[in-house]
């Protein structure tokens, strides 16, 4: 039996490698801000999420070694048993405040949120339409739900309400899932728009914002980016990117938190975050609201990059350089590399086929003069090869 299982496992692997699609866990030392260890050298990284560099923040590691001393190194157990620690409370409170919602229900990570809420709020007799470029996490958690799923055209409101019209007379409930920004492209959804749109039709806006806490909407997320809060009545994220913690939530009413403490299976049996990583990320929001301008520095650095490369402006800290092939892509990482940055390749299934890309990311403390460098080496060294083919 072990034999056909290693079979199976070692031909897949062959047909992942053959297609340049297959991936290794590399050793990565994140030692300081910006800068990796990896195979023995020292990198400049502009592939990680922690946009606000607060995993390092002198205060965030203080108040994480601080409840390590307090409470333990693990909650021990379910929230609802006894793994809900005292942290619980001021963080799920913080969390509501910065997103203008009555509540906060916080889970063990980002993909366990949305595995648990929407299983839990839709179900069979129920419609989901999601933005095809939807995280993961979104388009499992609508497997997940056996209700009814469309994908609509990427920020495309005009086919979701197409979708609406056909559908939505024959749903009991109607979910509509989308990235607040979208991980692989960082361009941002129509917020404000799709939530007038389900409005209309009496349906659930459900944005996932995980690369926009802390960095977009003055640091409090996609839903203010237009500088009011838009009308979301769940907003779901992460701690685990611009917060430098681990972790995710769910802001939505007190009705529907209390619902989800509930029946969100994944968070009614799952073991309690550590002490540590809340209060790591109680200690980073006060960094985030106290300092907006430093909040503000990634997009900025992101912005700079598009700049000097003639590309569309960033509206967020996620720039991507669609080069369409793996292999292209691949040697394009490589060459960055040994220029002393790190700029991973992005390919299938993780991306569409045909659009494997290099995904850079900007953080408040990179340096304007290595994100200069790192412009010139990929307009003189990589967009040409582009344009030549």
């Amino acid at each position: 039996m072990s034999a056909s299982l290693d079979k199976f496992a070692s031909e897949k692997l062959d047909a992942l490698e053959a297609r340049s699609l297959r991936r290794r866990l590399v050793e990565t030392d994140r030692f300081n801000d910006v800068e990796v260890k990896r195979d023995g050298r020292t990198l400049i990284s502009f592939c990680c999420n922690d946009y606000l560099n607060l995993s390092h923040h002198p205060a965030v590691i203080a108040a994480a070694n601080e409840a390590t001393t307090r409470y333990g190194t693990g909650s021990g157990a379910s929230r609802l048993i006894t793994g809900n620690h005292p942290l619980f409370g001021e963080l799920e409170a913080r969390l509501a405040n910065l997103k203008g919602a009555e509540d906060c229900v916080v889970f063990g990570s980002g993909y366990l949120a949305n595995l648990g809420a929407i299983p839990a709020l839709v179900g069979e007799g129920d419609l989901i339409l999601a933005d095809e470029l939807s995280h993961s996490c979104l388009l499992m958690g609508t497997r997940l739900s056996g209700a009814t799923a469309f994908t609509f055209r990427h920020n495309d409101l005009a086919h979701l309400n197409e979708l609406l019209a056909a559908y939505r007379g024959h749903a009991r409930h109607c979910l509509i899932l989308t990235d607040g920004v979208f991980s692989m492209d960082g361009d941002l959804a129509p917020v404000a728009e799709l939530a007038a749109l389900a409005n209309a039709h009496d349906a659930w806006l459900m944005t996932d914002d995980a690369h926009g806490i802390g960095v977009v909407g003055g640091g409090r997320g996609s839903s203010f980016v237009t500088g009011e809060k838009a009308d979301v009545p769940l907003q779901m994220g992460t701690l685990s990117k611009a917060i430098g913690s681990y972790g995710g939530y769910v802001c939505a009413s007190k009705a529907v938190c209390e619902f989800l403490r509930n029946r969100a299976r994944t968070f009614v049996f799952s073991t309690g975050l550590t002490p540590a990583a809340i209060a790591a990320a109680i200690a980073a929001l006060d960094v985030i609201e106290g300092n907006p301008e430093y909040a503000a520095l990634p997009m900025q650095k992101a912005q700079s990059f598009t700049r000097a490369l003639n590309l569309a402006p960033a509206t967020s800290p996620i720039v991507p350089l669609i080069l369409g092939d793996e292999e292209e892509t691949l040697a394009a990482s490589a060459l960055l590399e040994a220029e002393g940055f790190l700029v991973t390749a992005i390919r299938p299934p993780t991306v569409p086929a045909g659009t494997a890309r290099l995904r850079f990311t900007f953080t408040a403390r990179h340096t304007d003069a290595d994100i200069d460098r790192l412009a010139r080496i990929v307009r003189e060294r990589i967009l040409p090869r582009r344009a030549a083919e």
